[in-house]
């Protein structure tokens, strides 16, 4: 990784990592947040999964190596590719679905005809409605409005850079990192976060933008410009 003017930014300046999650030892404080994308399948390739989950509905698939909390709620139909682990009190919604390497923290929702990728999901997120969550971390009561949209890959699928505190850059030397939102931000509804976006705690990006680079604690990202009306030429 290389940086140019960079006031350094960690992943506690974004996450508290809850004690809930068996997997606190592979995300370091002092690591670089986008850092812990990589994290998650060491994390997953060193857990007991057990013995799988009983009374799946029928119409739900589940792969290998997945840990399935019995307190989960699971629809009528979705899938669950693994490896994968769905901790205490989520709600899997219809239509979900889940491939391989992610972590859902305690109180989370994946919702309907949402999917998820290589991605950390901590304590209380919330992605409602037909979202895609990519190589991300979605920090503790983060949340998806409607149709938000975790994009991580460049058109031009080069390595992405990401916009640090101050103006500076930073090389994460990675062909794929989706968004890295802090505890508590916020999405609205049919956003795209592109590639590389890092929200600060409690940072809000309004409904329909194209968000990039970097948001900082509490602030707030929308597009200012008048809406203009016309008559209907059948008027």
């Amino acid at each position: 990784m290389s940086c140019l003017n960079v006031a350094m930014l960690t992943a506690k300046d974004l996450f508290d990592f809850p004690d809930s999650l068996p997997f606190k030892a592979f995300f370091s404080n002092d690591a670089a947040p986008w850092e812990w994308v990589g994290q998650i399948k060491k994390a997953l390739a060193d857990f007991d999964f057990g013995a799988p989950r009983d009374a799946i509905p029928p119409g739900f698939e589940v792969g290998e190596k997945v840990y399935i909390h019995p307190s989960v709620k699971l629809p009528a139909f979705g899938v669950i590719q693994g490896p994968a682990y769905i901790g205490e009190g989520c709600e899997l919604r219809p239509g979900v679905f889940v491939r391989s390497y992610v972590i859902a923290g305690k109180g989370s929702v994946l919702g309907n005809s949402c999917e998820f990728k290589n991605c950390l999901l901590l304590e209380g997120v919330q992605v409602p409605h037909f979202s895609y969550v990519g190589d991300s971390i979605l920090g503790n009561n983060a949340h998806l409005g409607a149709g938000a949209i975790c994009s991580n890959l460049r058109l031009d699928q080069k390595d992405i850079s990401v916009q640090l505190p101050e103006n500076g850059r930073a090389d994460t030397g990675m062909r794929k990192l989706g968004a890295l939102m802090g505890d508590g931000s916020e999405v609205g509804c049919n956003a795209v976060l592109n590639p590389g976006s890092i929200l600060g705690r409690r940072a809000l990006v309004m409904p329909t933008m194209a968000f990039r680079g970097y948001l900082a604690p509490t602030e707030m990202a929308f597009v200012s410009g008048k809406i203009k009306s016309v008559s209907r030429i059948d008027s």
